[in-house]
């Protein structure tokens, strides 16, 4: 597993506005940091719990077709691809509602298994960083492991933006250039996924 790709994936994809972020971003606008927290626990513990069970599922199917795996794992990098296109060019949109109470820890959790861009993280990172000729699948617990560490200072990052940086937000050169600059690395993160694919 390359821990360095991983990691800039994580924090490419983790970072990235998305509704994750952008829910974090309202809540701390509206009910502060500390009231907020709850929500972030959810998405980082129920995001790396989403990954175990597709991780579990993918493996398996992998083991048993690896040409599927690779498949599978082309498309994902053209896919990874396009999608540091649209990061690069996201319009600079919040659209998100107010809401009376945060969301709680179960809420925040559950909202993953609904989330389409969970699901495509998810999936990409199996598809990307676990061999189909790996007997074991500790590969798939260091992948939550890794969302758990890299994942909750994202979180953390959004939540305090939204609570303290309200103002500097609304600039829509900041979010332009932050956003071409996530682009940037999820790229690079795409980098040995391509190279290790050649080699196949």
């Amino acid at each position: 597993m390359e821990l360095l790709a991983l990691v800039l994936f994580i924090l490419s994809s983790s970072g990235t506005p998305g509704p994750n972020n952008v829910m974090l971003l309202t809540s701390g606008v509206n009910h502060g940091f500390r009231k907020s927290l709850a929500h972030v626990l959810g998405i980082n513990i129920g995001f790396p719990v989403m990954v175990i069970a597709v991780g579990f599922g993918l493996v398996t199917l992998f083991r048993q077709f690896p040409n599927i795996y690779l498949m599978i794992k082309i498309i994902g990098i053209l896919y990874l691809l396009f999608l540091a296109y649209k990061i690069a060019m996201l319009p600079v949109e919040f659209t998100a509602k107010e809401k009376k109470r945060p969301f709680t820890f179960m809420q925040a959790a559950t909202f993953q298994w609904v989330n389409p861009k969970a699901w495509v993280m998810a999936v990409s990172a199996i598809i990307a960083f676990t061999s189909s000729a790996s007997s074991e699948n500790t590969e798939v617990f260091y992948i939550a492991a890794a969302y758990l560490v890299f994942g909750l200072p994202c979180s953390l990052f959004w939540l305090s933006m939204g609570s303290g940086l309200q103002t500097v937000l609304k600039k829509p050169t900041f979010i332009t250039w932050f956003n071409r600059f996530m682009a940037l690395i999820l790229v690079l993160s795409i980098v040995p996924m391509i190279e290790s694919t050649i080699v196949i």
